[in-house]
């Protein structure tokens, strides 16, 4: 091995499969200097990439793992290292069922190959299970084994053929320092000192899996995840195993609801489980090498915590495990990283600059991982979008040891688990409370998490208007419960009834999530154009609404921007963006000080006030000129409602007449109050979320963050390409005017529901993500490979109907075209109502520009 040098351009600390990886493509991408650190021996050094159960099942509800997992997987084959052996996922129960239908709509979505079959097949796939036990199953014909070791040395080689790559094993590291950085407040990497040398390097990425928390926090960052135990057992040998002669010939079997795999490992059988209790580890209790009888990640078996499984794995495996001669040859208590959310934790941290994470990745994942931190580090974006999994998506409260703990406790047993799209967690909640949260619980709110904020999304209170607006109602049955509990779990027909009740009156709704940041100084102007796709040079009040892009073109994010001076923008986003959006900004500051950044978001709430009442609301609160022409819709005002100095915003995300009124954190509960006493006598009603995310949203066709905007799509295909492009360069401004420059290859359209039934007579709704099909039930694929599949699904109360949105081709991209979505092994079908940004309620915005 090669001595350290003094100076790297890059050090990568861990040797398992994605610090392999991110070596092998930086070196491809033109790094050279970079060096690669583990405190443990090669070819195995120790972590989890050693002895994790190496199998791939390609399929996953999320499109960003899936695609993860798919470029894993060529990259697995063009090493040489994957073994195609299938995969069968089956089911016990009738809930199970509907998950693994659902499973088949995301394969669809996203292009794996796979099918739903019998019992009777699964008995021909895998001889020796008792199919008596099972309903049905999901079979991926592309299920493989990887060696993820070989592939690391492969990659190891391939870098160090190029000149690129020094790698130290059996390195500790001891400490990292930072220094302070060209913009105030900021402090990046400057040298990370070993028990062999000092480097130099303003770069580091911490790839090392169990213990990258603690690394992390020698450079004063954080990395939000915790060990945890995943317990693996081999039983052999076994004669029919043996037999074959290979280290996998059968395929492997995920049995879903006991939570449990087994799958052939040579002569043994071996059998994990996600079962068990949460046994959770703190980094610096993880034994060392020298300590460990195994590996320090291969924890000594707790044989009363796997008991139970063995059990079902005796009945599902009978056969060939109930014999005396078949015994436990092999058993750990293996650790793995969780997160608080369950997704990795990759991009650079928010606290250091230059340090990076890619931690909390499984074997699956890891090769295109490396791929896309990689890509990110070298130009600023990745091909595949990162934003559920990038590390700036914490806010720091949930970044603190006790919310990640409290947080992987709860999801551990949800890894085999049935999630609802909407499910919400119950573990560490009440962490950031709006002021009216006292008011809002005595209405009945149901709240939703997002950001750590507590947010209503309908209220009960607001029962009485199921009936009330029963007049209103285009389509009745929507203020009815929907008859599918699937459909309905984590939603009320509530919503709908306040949605009406804000077209016909007024609403108000809390939305005090939002992220708020004030930018000031002599450069304010130009670096908020640099930031964002609009023209900010506007008049002083002006709001701008504005994608802001990586460089690659794709959404980074969209936000608000107002000029409050000449000198002086206000932005807001969204609150399931802002510490994102905080990070990209925060990076983006001018290095001479010439402009602040300052997060206001916990000194500001925000009340929503929509509807066709909300003038006259308004107007008995304050002295100010409400009316059109004194206060004309895309404009900003400082006014006094009541007692309580507001910024108020005359935009609306719902489509009707109303203001977003920003107000002091201290002085919001007196705002509430206020609204709501001068609303009542105008029948104004507390309105939840799922009304400003979701039904209103969709009405008007406006995009999400997250759903329809996202860095695979570019504003062009998205509708939100602006009439002219600035003078002022920003960033992805290249391959904007690239895509300005040619016809889309995709459209985002809004489809309408046509027919419910399914072919039993229930009612179903799809709830986002299924596929969008021809009518023969073809997938849809663009011409750069990307399938159609629904953005965002929900209600349309005020026109009647239920709304997916999907890109979609030219040639389906027109109104009037006949399609259907796949929804739980069944297709429904579909129009397109309408092709691009013209919304299908109120389609020339009279409402809420009046």
């Amino acid at each position: 091995m090669s001595s350290l040098p003094e100076r790297a351009d890059v050090v990568v600390i861990g040797a398992g499969i994605v610090g392999n990886s991110i070596v092998h493509h930086l070196a491809d991408r033109g790094w050279r200097n970079i060096v690669l650190l583990d405190k443990g021996p090669l070819p195995d050094p120790g972590g989890s990439t050693g002895h994790a159960s190496n199998f791939i099942f390609p399929v996953d509800h999320s499109k960003e793992i899936t695609a993860l997992t798919l470029d894993s997987m060529r990259q697995y084959e063009k090493f040489g290292t994957l073994t195609t052996c299938g995969g069968v996922e089956i089911s016990r129960t009738e809930e199970r069922d509907q998950e693994l239908l659902r499973r088949m709509s995301s394969a669809t979505s996203w292009g794996v190959p796979a099918e739903m079959i019998s019992p009777a097949r699964v008995g021909e796939l895998v001889p020796f299970v008792d199919t008596s036990l099972i309903r049905t199953a999901f079979w991926t014909p592309s299920v493989a084994v990887v060696d993820p070791l070989q592939t690391g040395a492969l990659m190891r080689e391939h870098a160090r053929a190029l000149g690129a790559l020094t790698v130290s094993a059996n390195t500790e590291v001891l400490g990292i320092d930072t220094e302070e950085a060209g913009t105030p407040g900021t402090r990046t990497v400057r040298t990370v000192h070993t028990d062999k040398g000092d480097i130099e390097t303003d770069t580091v990425v911490v790839a090392c899996g169990v213990w990258s928390r603690r690394i992390a926090g020698m450079a004063g960052a954080s990395i939000p995840l915790t060990p945890a135990v995943h317990q693996m057992i081999d039983v052999g040998p076994i004669p029919e195993l043996a037999a074959t002669g290979q280290e996998i010939a059968y395929p492997i079997v995920r049995d879903m609801d006991p939570l449990m795999y087994e799958r052939q490992s040579g002569a043994d059988l071996e059998v994990g489980s996600y079962a068990h209790r949460p046994i959770l580890h703190d980094p610096d209790d993880i034994p060392s090498i020298a300590a460990s009888a195994l590996s320090p990640t291969q924890l000594p078996f707790t044989q009363e915590d796997f008991d139970p499984q063995l059990a079902t794995a005796l009945e599902l495996f009978g056969p060939i495990l109930d014999r005396e001669e078949v015994g436990v040859r092999h058993a750990i208590n293996g650790l793995l990283s969780l997160t608080p959310d369950g997704s990795p934790v990759l991009g650079e941290t928010p606290e250091v600059r230059g340090l990076w994470s890619a931690a909390a990745v499984w074997i699956k994942e890891g090769p295109g991982v490396g791929r896309m931190v990689a890509e990110w580090m070298t130009d600023g974006s990745a091909e595949i979008d990162l934003h559920s999994a990038d590390i700036a998506r914490f806010y720091p409260n949930q970044r603190a040891a006790t919310h990640v703990r409290a947080r992987a406790s709860e999801g551990f047993n949800k890894t085999y688990g049935i999630v609802h799209p909407r499910e919400q967690w119950e573990s560490s909640r009440g962490q950031r409370l709006s002021p009216f949260f006292a008011r809002e619980r005595e209405l009945g709110a149901q709240f939703f998490e997002v950001g750590g904020w507590e947010r209503p999304h309908w209220y009960e209170s607001n029962r009485h208007l199921l009936e009330e607006m029963q007049p209103h109602a285009p389509a009745p049955e929507m203020l009815r419960e929907r008859p599918a509990e699937w459909d309905g779990r984590w939603w009320s027909p509530i919503t709908n009834a306040e949605h009406l009740a804000m077209r016909e009156r007024a609403a108000m709704i809390d939305l005090s999530a939002f992220a708020h940041f004030d930018v000031a100084g002599p450069g304010a102007l130009d670096y908020v154009q640099r930031m964002v796709v609009a023209q900010v040079d506007r008049p002083v009040g002006r709001i701008m609404y504005t994608p802001v892009l990586s460089p690659g073109g794709g959404f980074r994010s969209d936000l608000t921007v107002v000029r409050l001076g000449t000198r002086h923008f206000r932005i807001v986003t969204g609150g399931a963006d802002g510490a994102r959006d905080l990070q990209w900004f925060t990076t983006h500051l001018p290095s001479d000080g010439s402009v602040t950044l300052t997060d206001l978001t916990s000194a500001t709430c925000t009340v929503g006030l929509w509807g066709p009442r909300a003038r006259d609301i308004l107007g008995e609160l304050t002295a100010d000129d409400v009316s059109h022409e004194g206060f004309g819709f895309g404009t900003a005002r400082w006014l006094t409602v009541d007692t309580v100095p507001v910024l108020a915003l005359r935009i609306s995300y719902v489509g009707d007449l109303g203001w977003e009124l920003h107000a002091p954190f201290d002085q919001g509960r007196r705002l509430w109050d206020a609204v709501e006493e001068a609303g009542r006598p105008h029948g104004v009603v507390p309105a939840g979320i799922g009304v400003y995310g979701t039904t209103g949203r969709l009405e008007k066709g406006y995009r999400l963050m997250g759903a329809e905007l996202e860095a695979e799509y570019d504003p062009v295909e998205a509708g939100l390409a602006l009439p002219k492009v600035k003078d002022a360069d920003f960033v992805g401004r290249d391959a904007y005017l690239r895509a300005r420059g040619h016809d889309p290859v995709a459209t985002l359209c809004t489809l309408t529901v046509d027919d419910h039934h399914d072919s039993g007579g229930t009612r179903r709704y799809p709830q986002g993500g299924e596929p969008i099909l021809t009518p023969d039930g073809e997938r849809i694929v663009d011409r750069k490979g990307r399938g159609s599949y629904v953005t965002s699904a929900g209600s349309g109360p005020s026109v009647g109907r239920y709304l997916l949105m999907a890109y979609l081709p030219p040639e389906h991209a027109v109104e009037g075209t006949a399609l259907t979505v796949g929804y739980m092994g069944e297709r429904y079908p579909v129009t397109v109502a309408r092709a691009g940004r013209t919304p299908l309620f109120d389609p020339d915005d009279e409402r809420m520009k009046r």
